[in-house]
């Protein structure tokens, strides 16, 4: 069991970044530690928090912080790299059914190649298992590359579920393209099957499982207070992205950019607009690595923070606490800076407190306490 004290918690992360318009900045808790590279954390409803480690392995973290043995019955992935084993969601109706939701990427049968695929499974009733796995949707086509797997899933209010896919870095170009898994958001229900009100379903050449494309990475997606989703995406170099994707759009990769090569140079057409294609709510230049995102919909921090996005940064190291005004981003606040940890993850739990895994060898889930 790993639950340090809250000095040592702050010792580690530092003090909040303090707002002028929040009397005392919430404090770091660490919930537990050692566990190696987290990605993703779902929420049970009898307390205990689901954690994904990218190496392969999920794990079941106690109300107290106990950190329990990997469960069994996780398929084999494709570790290495940006790759792993990477989002985790409980159903909806996790409580009548015990139904997990998962995301990894999927090593392809025989050969070097690998794609990212969405799993279904129940929780056994003693915790220690994945059990009836099905998957329920699987990229195509696979590519050899560790590289831009995308991966965070979010269940819409009409029970449908999205899932990001990346380009896999070496395809950019097929992220412009139909008849691929590329650089696209896919809308399935929960079966796998394809949803009869996708833009696509029934286009020639087009597979019915794409709700936008045109992204390059997208690693946090999250619900709306208004049920409308929104996610982020990494730009190259520079540019990374708040969209909020409609059905059928075009996001633009890799024909427009506010990012430009590594190394220097321009993308696509060298161009930030361009007709057909959709402009970004918000972006960053120079990039913030941007992982993880969620609304705080909870009264628990106070006024100010309610209806506030937050994103957290893998390259700067900081929670990215943004404020909105008529759909537009008007204020950004840096949290957990001094600690300088990757944040992977961050989501709302049922207490309305926030929760961040950060990206370590001895990743932490660490809880915001209202102070």
């Amino acid at each position: 069991m790993h639950s340090p004290s809250s000095r040592n918690a702050l010792l580690f992360l530092g003090v909040l970044a303090a707002s002028s318009i929040v009397a005392a900045a919430p404090r770091p808790e660490v919930v537990t530690s050692g566990l190696e590279n987290p990605w993703g954390v779902a929420f049970l409803p009898d307390g205990r928090f689901l954690v994904t480690e990218k190496a392969g392995r999920m794990r079941l973290v106690s109300a107290d912080g106990s950190l329990g043995a990997p469960l069994a019955g996780v398929p084999p992935v494709a570790a290495g790299g940006q790759g792993g084993l990477l989002d985790v969601l409980a159903d909806s109706d996790f409580e009548k059914n015990r139904t997990l939701y998962f995301c990894f990427s999927q090593p392809e049968a025989g050969g070097p190649a690998n794609g990212t695929a969405l799993a279904r499974a129940q929780l056994s009733a003693d915790g220690s298992r994945l059990e009836n796995l099905r998957i329920i949707f699987s990229q195509r086509p696979k590519v050899v590359s560790r590289n831009h797997f995308g991966c965070r899933i979010v269940e819409a209010r009409d029970g449908t579920l999205f899932l990001t896919l990346g380009e896999r870095f070496s395809r950019k170009e097929d992220a412009q393209k139909l008849d691929n898994h590329l650089g696209k958001l896919v809308r399935i229900a929960k079966d796998g099957t394809a949803p009869a009100d996708n833009p696509f379903v029934g286009r020639p050449g087009a597979l019915p499982e794409i709700w936008s494309y045109g992204h390059r990475n997208s690693q946090g997606a999250t619900l709306a207070p208004d049920g409308k989703l929104w996610m982020h995406e990494h730009g190259p170099q520079g540019g990374d992205e708040i969209n909020i994707p409609q059905a059928g759009h075009n996001y633009g990769w890799p024909v427009i950019t506010y990012g430009e090569n590594y190394g220097g140079g321009k993308i696509g057409e060298g161009l930030t607009r361009k007709e057909g294609m959709e402009q970004p709510l918000h972006y960053w230049v120079p990039s913030i690595a941007p992982s993880g995102m969620a609304f705080l919909t909870s009264d628990r921090y106070g006024a100010a923070w309610k209806g506030n996005l937050f994103v957290g940064s893998l390259k700067f190291g900081y929670l990215d606490r943004i404020e909105l005004r008529d759909g537009k981003v008007v204020a950004e606040h840096r949290l957990l800076e001094e600690g300088r940890a990757r944040i992977r993850d961050v989501k709302q739990g049922p207490d309305g407190l926030l929760y961040v895994l950060t990206d370590e060898s001895d990743g932490k889930l660490i809880r915001l306490r209202p102070d």
